[in-house]
């Protein structure tokens, strides 16, 4: 049986939360900055839910090196969370896809 998209939410060394969303596959597909509260953490998810069936919300980006990712903003263009590095464009497309479909559904798995 297939892994389920999920929220990952952790607590790093230095007491800060922060989530990933994986997909189907079980890789994560967009990371978020470092949160102070476990309730911010989760406002964070909240606004990936809110966002995410928005195409204009994603910012796709490539870097010097020629590597491609995306960033999911909010309504007010604040960075909600950034995907991981893709070889190809249309691998950074499919990640997209991925958080457009599985980002109202993916379960909160809290690792905290």
């Amino acid at each position: 049986m297939a892994p389920h998209p999920k929220f990952i939410i952790e607590k790093s060394r230095n007491g800060k939360f922060k989530w990933v969303l994986t997909g189907r596959n079980g890789e994560v597909v967009l990371s978020s900055q470092m949160y102070n509260s476990k309730a911010s953490c989760k406002n964070g998810i909240e606004s990936v839910r809110k966002n995410c069936s928005t195409p204009s919300r994603y910012e796709k980006l490539k870097t010097r090196n020629g590597k491609h990712y995306f960033n999911l903003k909010a309504r007010n263009g604040l960075i909600i969370g950034t995907s991981q590095m893709y070889q190809s464009g249309s691998g950074s497309s499919n990640g997209c896809k991925s958080i457009e479909r599985n980002g109202k559904i993916a379960r909160i798995d809290d690792l905290t």
